[in-house]
């Protein structure tokens, strides 16, 4: 027999129930689960059950970017314009300023983040979806012309449904005037990122919300120029599962990143930092500890003592000449004979260090960035900025896998077109910024497949050849596995180059070769020899200027040390090359390859 705990009851009369205030609980629109609406708050406006992201209005996102009590209003109390008279649309305008007690779709103003200064536009997709008409566009244009004016980054968060119907085609060129004023802000070396939030679509879309140097997405916001109903009911076409949300804009090498909002603040103002040009006549720090440190690092490298030398501003005319800050060399006499086919096996080792186990040795907060702008995020090539002694440095990589799935995500390192085109597109972007590049070499040579070609591989590779012989900013490229053909050299038109030991640096793979001359791919190994493919060999043939000693084949046990005598000789490259103008570091480079 089952036996039940006593329990005193009391009855509660029907008028006396407890009852849910009103206010307390807020639907997810995703999960259908019922929200406490004060967690909601507390956790930035996400469903703690799916994630979801929800829209949310001008002030609180203001309160989540800016510093407490810095935000200024600009331009606010302008006259709208009714170029088509519709019924009752100045009446909406006034009733939506009234209820929702901003004064547009876009809030203006300046504020700081985290201490660093910006313009910030904020769109509210509840006034009239967020879309733009002419207050909309003129508000966003002089706030980016006051910009450019007082040298300020500008950061916008859109929201919109696009133009504003109600206003037709005076609508429709505010995409021309916000673009416009947002190419002068470019052109006057200023940082501006977009912040895509949910829905963006339309005229915003095919305007200012993707031109930002930097371009970030909140986790599953719509962006697209057509939003999924105007494609499905004029097209009749299905849309995959995913179709236009952040996620897929990133796969599709359209934007840089998603960023969560707990994330948000703090990414805007790294950046903020990063993407600040230094003045005319000022260089990037370089810290006390790169003039302290021995300049001999752990035996990897060694100076011939004018490492302090002063060095002019303008590059002398012999190329040759110019490299009087340093000299490094390899120990001359080294136990044993390693053959050229030993250094091929070397770099091809899957245990091998790859791009980005040196790029975290060597900088720090390093972040990345995706996606040529155009089509894909190519994995096989990734970059972004770090810091070196506070000097913030572009860099760039080609990046193998470790296992099987790294490798077909990496595909192999071997880069396609899409590659090559962020490659380029983020060297621009240092070079309009003033930053460095350093680049990592790792291929066994661009990818030959069928999408390759469609996509133009030679193009691609031939334009970042054409653009890189002329950048303005100091370029290093280093050798550090494979040198593979015209993939490798797409990202090696440097004012010098730099080879591993145990790396190589080949017109075409040794197997390549011996088909091609001999017949024969099993005489790859006497092929190694013929080409000549060492680090040896190409530091006497003046192809590369330096050699970092391997005291062992490079691996996960002594990359540190490595990247330790590597992160010396990067100061002291860059001690060398930023006091030069960018003609000087042109035209250095120009008669680098122009002597070969």
């Amino acid at each position: 027999m089952l036996k039940f705990k006593k329990t005193n009851y009391i009855q509660v009369p029907a008028r006396q129930q407890p009852t849910v205030p009103e206010g307390l609980w807020i639907k997810c629109d995703a999960c259908g689960e019922l929200l406490y609406k004060e967690d909601v708050r507390q956790n930035r406006y996400v469903c703690y059950k799916c994630g979801k992201y929800f829209r949310i209005s001008t002030r609180k996102r203001l309160k989540m970017v800016a510093d407490k009590g810095s935000f200024e209003k600009w331009e606010e109390g302008m006259e709208g314009k009714d170029p088509l008279q519709y019924p009752d649309y100045p009446q909406k305008i006034a009733g939506l300023k009234e209820r929702l007690k901003i004064d547009e779709a876009v809030t203006c103003g300046v504020c700081t983040i985290h201490g660093e200064k910006a313009v910030l536009c904020v769109c509210d997709g509840r006034f009239l979806m967020g879309s733009m008409g002419y207050v909309v566009g003129e508000k966003i244009t002089r706030s980016v012309e006051r910009a450019t004016k007082e040298g300020l980054p500008v950061i916008i968060f859109t929201c919109s449904g696009g133009a504003r119907m109600q206003e037709g085609i005076v609508s429709l060129m505010q995409m021309a005037k916000t673009s416009a004023a947002l190419k002068r802000h470019s052109q006057a070396g200023l940082l501006y990122v977009s912040v895509l939030t949910d829905p963006t679509t339309g005229g915003v879309t095919a305007s200012f919300a993707m031109l930002g140097d930097v371009i970030l997405a909140e986790p599953g916001a719509l962006v697209g120029f057509a939003g999924p109903r105007v494609i499905e009911q004029t097209i009749r076409q299905k849309l995959p599962e995913g179709f236009q949300r952040a996620e897929f804009l990133v796969e599709h090498g359209l934007i840089d990143g998603i960023v969560e909002r707990e994330d948000l603040k703090e990414t805007l103002a790294r950046l903020i930092a990063m993407h600040r040009r230094p003045k005319a006549g000022e260089l990037w720090p370089l810290g006390q500890e790169c003039a302290s440190q021995p300049e001999d690092a752990k035996g990897f490298w060694k100076s011939a003592g004018a490492a302090q030398a002063e060095v002019s501003a303008q590059a002398p005319k012999d190329a040759a000449k110019a490299r009087k800050v340093k000299s490094f060399f390899r120990p001359k006499s080294r136990p044993g004979k390693v053959t050229a086919w030993d250094r091929i096996q070397r770099a091809r080792a899957q245990d091998r260090p790859s791009a980005l186990d040196y790029i975290h040795e060597i900088f720090t907060d390093f972040m990345e960035f995706h996606g040529d702008r155009h089509m894909m995020d190519d994995g096989a090539i990734v970059g972004g900025i770090g810091y070196l002694d506070g000097c913030p440095v572009t860099v760039i990589g080609q990046q193998k896998g470790k296992t099987t799935k790294e490798n077909i995500t990496r595909n192999f390192g071997m880069p396609a077109p899409e590659g090559y085109r962020k490659a380029l597109r983020l060297m621009r972007q240092a070079e309009k910024f003033g930053r460095p590049i350093v680049c990592f070499v790792d291929t066994p040579g661009a990818y030959c497949g069928m999408e390759a070609e469609e996509h133009g591989q030679g193009e691609a590779i031939a334009r970042n050849l054409f653009e890189m012989s002329d950048l303005t900013v100091p370029v290093l490229s280093i050798v550090i596995g494979e040198g593979g053909s015209g993939g490798a050299l797409a990202l090696a038109v440097g004012n010098e180059v730099w080879m591993m030991e145990n790396a190589t640096y080949t017109i075409l793979s040794p197997e390549g070769f011996a088909s091609i001359l001999w017949k024969d791919s099993s005489k790859a190994p006497q092929a190694a020899e013929q080409m000549r493919v060492t680090a040896e060999d190409l530091k006497e043939l003046g192809i590369i200027e330096e050699i970092i000693w391997e005291p062992q084949p490079a691996n996960v046990e002594n990359i540190a040390e490595i990247a330790q005598a590597m992160q010396q000789g990067i100061r002291g490259f860059l001690k060398h090359y930023l006091p030069m103008d960018g003609e000087a570091l042109a035209q250095q480079r120009y008669e680098r390859f122009r002597k070969m």
